[in-house]
């Protein structure tokens, strides 16, 4: 009648008639039975659960930055991630961003989480931003924001929704050369990456013909990544001629352009003319999404303050598109950072 006394006894029994050379696992079942599994001493101390785990190599851009903290050198310069920096080589902080900092402490805020899609006045200002606020996209509905986790989460989140959405062998394609990180996003999201011509080493400048040959040669409704504003790692942009043709060519062959806008304000210096691509392109067709980063342009690296914005047909559409990526981001993070969004 005593699972627990009887379970005891069993356990102390087998554990006495053991081998000197094993060992004894003994797990509870349920308070009626005990299962026990021999397992060798030697087989036990060889077996960890890691142990055939890869040494990665270390990422190429970041390794950077660790290189340069472990160099002690006194005239070491950091060349890997762009941040501001003071004339002492210190991090800067924007005056509008302390401003702000002392504002939010001064209102006395909770820290409840946010939406799911993020926090909803951040996700308006973000969207004006990109698409302007007279927007009729906008003022009709017919954008589909949420605030992500930096640029490198609304990559992420965009493509997680192609490898759900999009028609099976659909690829991905990049300019020749693009920021390192853009590939491993889509191929940890299970996508194929391709890629198309766009700089010219002798020129040191922009093969727009080359660019607009291989976009025209790449198979119908294909998605096509274009950095809006100072390409990375080249800093080469297309004229506002060219996207327009750019745009003719995309709309002509059905492709889904992904603006990834990461520098709004540090080509021109001016962000609404950073963003005229985008405003192009946004007029003339629906098939399209842009990722925003507020890293580079706020200074706010570590806050990972971003936007995914989808331009879809009309408010029916972006309801439905803004069901999925909850569904996405659920499981993921749940709910995006408050506090550089505020």
């Amino acid at each position: 009648q005593d699972h627990s006394s009887v379970r005891k006894m069993f356990v102390a029994s087998v554990l006495r008639s053991a081998s000197r050379t094993s060992c004894v696992r003994a797990y509870a079942l349920s308070s009626q039975a005990a299962f026990v599994q021999p397992l060798s001493v030697s087989s036990a101390r060889r077996y960890h659960a890691w142990s055939a785990v890869p040494q990665g190599p270390p990422d190429p851009i970041l390794g950077v930055t660790v290189a340069y903290n472990n160099d002690p050198s006194p005239k070491k310069v950091n060349l890997g991630v762009g941040a501001y920096r003071d004339d002492e080589g210190k991090p800067f902080v924007l005056s509008c961003v302390s401003k702000a900092e002392k504002a939010l402490a001064n209102a006395g805020l909770n820290h409840e989480y946010a939406p799911i899609c993020g926090v909803p006045s951040f996700k308006k200002h973000a969207a004006n931003l990109i698409f302007g606020e007279d927007s009729p996209l906008l003022k009709d509905g017919k954008v589909a924001s949420v605030q992500t986790i930096s640029g490198t989460g609304a990559l992420s989140l965009v493509a997680a929704f192609f490898k759900r959405f999009m028609p099976e062998g659909t690829k991905c394609y990049l300019p020749r050369p693009s920021w390192g990180n853009h590939r491993p996003v889509f191929n940890d999201a299970g996508l194929e990456v391709g890629e198309y011509g766009y700089y010219n080493p002798a020129t040191c400048g922009l093969d727009f013909d080359g660019m607009v040959a291989d976009i025209k040669n790449l198979p119908a409704r294909s998605i096509v990544l274009l950095h809006s504003c100072a390409q990375n790692p080249t800093g080469v942009d297309p004229s506002l001629e060219q996207w327009e043709k750019l745009a003719e060519v995309m709309k002509e062959k059905e492709h889904f352009a992904l603006m990834d806008t990461a520098y709004q304000g540090f080509a021109s210096g001016d962000p609404e003319r950073d963003v005229a691509a985008v405003r192009l392109f946004a007029k003339k067709t629906a098939n399209m999404a842009v990722c925003q980063s507020f890293a580079k342009n706020f200074g706010l690296y570590g806050e990972r303050i971003g936007a995914l914005h989808f331009v879809t047909q009309d408010a029916e559409e972006t309801e439905r598109v803004m069901s999925q990526l909850k569904i996405i981001i659920r499981p993921q993070y749940s709910n995006p950072p408050i506090y550089g969004a505020r």
